[in-house]
This record gives C-alpha cells, structure tokens and sequence, in this order.
C-alpha cells in the first residue's frame, strides 16, 4: 500500500472532483499507472491525452482489472467505478506526487548535470544499497513525467530514493525540485547540451541550479569541485557546497588513477581521513568522477570505506550508456542513449583506448542551438585528431562532422583518408555497406542523441531482432 495515498486524499491533492465515492469503502491505493496495461488490483489510473492515444479510452479496461480509481479531464462513459475529474491529468500526476513525497520518511538524492547523469545516479545507487533499500529512477523516467511516476514507486521499506532530473529549459527544475524535495543535490558539471532553450552555460547553470530551490532546510548539495562553472556556487541558501574531483582541495578527490582502457581504471579516493582504493568496472576516466560523486553521497550517509569500495565495483553498465559489448567477431560499444559534445568527445577517446582497428559511427546530436554546425564540426575533427581509423558520420547535422574529420585529414595522402572518413545521410545508406567498411575484430562505437534510434545499428552489429 502507498501511505497516506486515499482516493479521497488523492481528490484534495490534485484539486479534483470525486465522484462515485464511498468513504466506507476507502483505502490507500497499492500503485498508480498512465498505462492502462500495467493497472493492477487497487492500482489509481490516470487517463491522459497522448499525440498517438488518449487514456480515456482505457477507462473500462483499468477498472475491469480491478482499479481502485481513475483521474481524468472528462465524465467516463462508463459509470461503474470511482473517479476523479480534474481540468489536467499531467498536472494531476505532479500534484499527487508532491503529496504524496511530503510524506514519506526517506533520503532523496537528486541529481543533475550535463553530463554523466545516469552513471552517476548507477553509481551512487550500488554504494548506497551496500546498506540499504533504494529506490532508483529507471529508463528515461528523469522528467515532469517519469519522475513523478518514480517517486510514487517508493515504499514504506525504502531507505533511500536516488532520482535522476534531466531538463531542457527554464522552470522545469524548478517543478522536477518541488516534487523530489532533495535532501542531497548532486551537480556533475555543465557542458553544452540543450543550449536550444538555455542559450550559454551561464543560462544551463541557473537553470540545473533550480534544483535548490526546494532543497529540504537541511540538505547538503555535492558539485563536481573541477568544473569551471560549478566553481562559481560558492554558498547556496547559505550553505556552502561539498565539491568532488581530481584536485586535492575538493572534500572527496581521487589520485593515482590507472586507465585500463576498456577495462575501467582504478584509483585511490581520499575521504576526510581515510584513502581508499577502488577498481572501477566501467570504462573511460570520466567514470572516476562519478565514483567519486557516489563516495561523497556514501560518506554523507555514513557508510564505511568498504561498504563504497564494494559499492563502486558493483556497478554494472546500462544499455546504451558506454555499455560494451564483446562479441564473437567484434567488439561495440553501445553508447547511443544520447549525444552532446562533451560525451561524444569522452565516448571518443574510451574508443582510442581500444587496442585493435577502431571505428567510429557517429550521429547528429540534437537541440544545441545556433552553434550546432560548428560544434559537429569540432566533433569530427576531435576524432580524426584521436587517429580513429574509420569515422562515419550518418544525419544532417553529421556531415558537417564528415567535413570536420576530412579538414584534419586533409594534409595525408586523399586516397587514406578517402577510406577513413565516410558520410551518409541516413542509416539505411551505412546499413547497406557496413559490411565493407566494418572487418573482423574491429572495435565500434556507436554514438549519436536518441532521436536517430542508433539501437538499430546495434542491433544490426548484435545480430539482435528485438529492436
């Protein structure tokens, strides 16, 4: 059962009208739902209006399964069950989750960034159940959506809720802060994704910084101690931040990192007091980072040495996130949740780590604003500078990478560069001959933003049918 989640006490949260109602018949509701395939016995359903279905349409199904409520904008057709009539059922959703998380008993970690968002949320999660019960954010549940469905999956036996917070413009943080209400904010950097809306990293730090602004009184916030901008927050409601990183001035930094390629790296992390070293499973150094941010939330949450050392050789990679994939005759690494500059270029040189012929497929990264041109641009040259011996560049804002890789390579013989710089529009044209661009033991990265559904190709190198 979900505490204190009453139809009744869900009608006054959201403002909503209840109709159908029997007080003596009350009770709190065991889940809630938008889908109505997933709605089980006294599960709420919330009917919303989607560009493909509208929910409404699923009202007498939810109930059939054995709803205990529905929340929607319209009197259903159906009179055979309580509901709740409410002017938006996506506003109902946040309503009910701020509610609801005001009354829970638990520490929240929120965490944001420009990049390294997921891993690190991977990361802090495995420390923290070394002790105790925690509650992730799965998938892409990180927005005015998924993150109100996240926190009304939290149970009473939960100990800890790790939530992931991603946005794309202004006040959305600031909605995503007043439902999470973080006892921990975790920052881990800002880079130059969705400068579409945000426009410049200043405009990317006010907006992320919104996350404080429903902070609980006494919360801690935990910045990445290197990054240029983070640097600038130097008191937070008159707080002053704990920082992480490689300098040894930051409250949790790392030392003596050994990169083992594609195999992790270890380090040693300092702690106050106490050192400590760790092997981290997951590949590239940008992962020491996120480490580190997990070693700062677990000494924040009391655990001992140990407990993080086994914390952060647990993690396991999530599927399109750096995730590598050894195969018979090749090895690829699936990194195509998503795509910035700054991940692109980190995702790069994971891939010059690799000690067999490597291959780059690189897609268009989306909602970069007036300077994407230029920014793919850098991407392609980056690549060719790393000495990536095949680069293909698949979508419209990628050829400008294709033409970034040529300029750098213009200097050598045409006829090698010709071979290992190539551009297609689409994936199908890469589809078509990747069978002679790709050879045996090869190692690829696959890398683009989700919108360019690169888990085709992966799916293609797998030999995989479920995509």
């Amino acid at each position: 059962m979900m505490k204190n989640l009453t139809l009744k006490k869900i009608a006054d949260a959201c403002n909503g009208r209840l109709c159908n109602y029997c007080p003596e018949k009350d009770k709190e509701v065991s889940g809630v739902e938008l889908d109505s395939r997933k709605v089980q016995e006294n599960y709420l359903f919330i009917a919303t209006r989607g560009e493909r279905t509208d929910g409404h349409n699923f009202i007498g199904q939810a109930f059939l399964k054995g709803a205990a409520g529905v929340i929607c904008e319209k009197e259903p057709e159906e009179g055979i069950g309580v509901y709740i009539l409410v002017k938006d059922s996506f506003q109902a959703l946040k309503d009910i989750a701020c509610f609801y998380r005001d009354g829970l008993d638990i520490v929240v970690v929120g965490i944001t960034g420009s990049v390294g968002k997921t891993s690190t949320k991977e990361f802090i999660a495995s420390v923290l159940e070394t002790r105790y019960r925690v509650l992730k954010t799965e998938g892409n549940f990180n927005n005015e959506i998924g993150l109100p469905l996240t926190i009304l999956k939290i149970r009473e036996d939960h100990e800890a809720a790790v939530l992931e917070m991603g946005i794309s413009n202004f006040g959305e943080m600031h909605r995503l802060s007043r439902m999470a209400r973080p006892d921990i904010c975790v920052l881990t950097n800002i880079g130059q994704c969705h400068l579409e809306n945000l426009k410049s990293r200043e405009g990317i730090l006010k907006a992320k910084s919104e996350i404080f602004d429903f902070m609980r009184e006494d919360g801690t916030i935990c910045l990445n101690g290197d990054d240029d901008m983070l640097r600038t927050l130097k008191a937070v409601k008159g707080k002053k931040p704990m920082t992480f990183g490689m300098a040894a001035q930051n409250t949790v930094y790392a030392d003596g990192v050994k990169n083992k390629g594609l195999f992790g790296c270890e380090a040693d992390i300092h702690v106050g007091e106490e050192s400590f070293h760790v092997e981290i499973p997951l590949p590239g150094e940008h992962m020491v980072y996120n480490a580190l941010a997990a070693a700062l939330t677990g000494s924040l949450m009391k655990l001992t040495g140990e407990e993080i050392i086994e914390g952060i050789g647990a993690v396991k990679p999530v599927g399109g996130r750096s995730n590598i994939m050894r195969l018979e005759d090749k090895t690829v690494i699936d990194d195509c949740y998503n795509a910035n500059p700054v991940s692109m270029c980190a995702a790069l040189d994971l891939l010059s780590t690799a000690v067999t012929r490597k291959v780059a497929v690189l897609g268009d990264m989306f909602e970069l604003g007036e300077e994407e041109k230029e920014m793919h641009d850098k991407v392609g040259a980056y690549a060719a500078g790393l000495g990536i011996d095949v680069i293909i560049c698949i979508g419209k804002l990628a050829e400008h990478m294709y033409k970034g890789a040529c300029r750098v390579m213009d200097g050598k013989d045409p006829g090698e560069w010709k071979r290992s710089v190539h551009y297609f529009p689409g994936k199908e044209g890469f589809m078509e001959k990747q069978e002679e661009l790709i050879k045996e033991g090869d190692t690829i990265l696959v890398k683009a933003s989700h919108g360019m559904k690169f888990e085709k190709l992966i799916a293609m190198f797998t030999g995989s049918d479920s995509i």
